[in-house]
């Protein structure tokens, strides 16, 4: 698989905390359950990608769908990444793709994105003989909040500055892809949510307490090609 280029917009992160006991039997045994202050999170982030094409070919030629996940934060041999448990979108060869060279969670979805503040946002899982998956909510930075940049040791640098995935295949083995963008640039979230199946469909309680609320600036993304660990 290539490396590819492409720009997210209306990134919204929606961030749990929770024991990380509930999360280690979802993931690989090689990947350690990363964590914040003794807490693991499940982030719900629904977001559009724009102009995906791959490295070196114009925005021109590139693709844009919307896209939902469900995603932990974990340690492989120390290195920092994210552990998806889905990925959505709207867009059937992106996910056969996806799936076959990346071994991403990836599944065809009905996906309704309109941009205009606030954002709103409506997933269906439509990938035949999959778990259920619909997610419906409408979204943006939070009124008044002030952008920033994550600090390293924070919360929500934690939450945000990730830039590598681990995935793994079917002998066991782990692969990883990198991720590479600006530090991103943030406000304070908030949303109406309306209906949030991800957790079901993953085999996991929907979470206690209120989420963390992040929404974040566009960015221009670099994905590196898919290699073995």
């Amino acid at each position: 698989m290539p490396a590819f280029e492409m720009g997210w917009r209306d990134t919204f992160f929606a961030s749990w905390a929770v024991d990380p006991a509930l999360v280690a039997p979802h993931v690989p045994e090689r990947l350690a359950v990363d964590t914040f202050d003794g807490d693991a999170y499940l982030s719900v982030v629904p977001f559009a990608i724009e102009d995906i094409r791959p490295a070196g070919l114009p925005a021109a030629v590139g693709l844009s769908t919307p896209e939902l996940n469900l995603r932990t934060y974990v340690t492989c041999d120390g290195a920092p990444g994210i552990y998806f448990f889905n990925l959505d979108a709207d867009d059937i060869l992106g996910v056969i793709g996806a799936r076959l060279f990346n071994r991403l969670p990836y599944y065809v979805a009905d996906i309704t994105y309109d941009a205009d503040p606030p954002v709103t946002f409506q997933s269906r899982r439509t990938t035949p003989g999959a778990r259920a998956a619909q997610f419906d909510a409408e979204y943006g930075p939070a009124e008044g909040s002030a952008r920033f940049e994550p600090e390293p040791g924070t919360r929500e640098h934690f939450l945000t500055e990730r830039y590598r995935y681990f995935t793994e295949v079917s002998d066991g083995s782990i692969r990883y892809a990198d991720i590479d963008h600006e530090t991103w640039t943030l406000r304070q979230g908030s949303w109406d949510r309306r209906d949030n199946g991800l957790f079901q469909a993953n085999g996991f309680d929907h979470p206690a307490g209120e989420p963390s609320l992040l929404y974040g600036d566009y960015v221009d993304v670099h994905a590196s090609s898919s290699q073995q660990w």
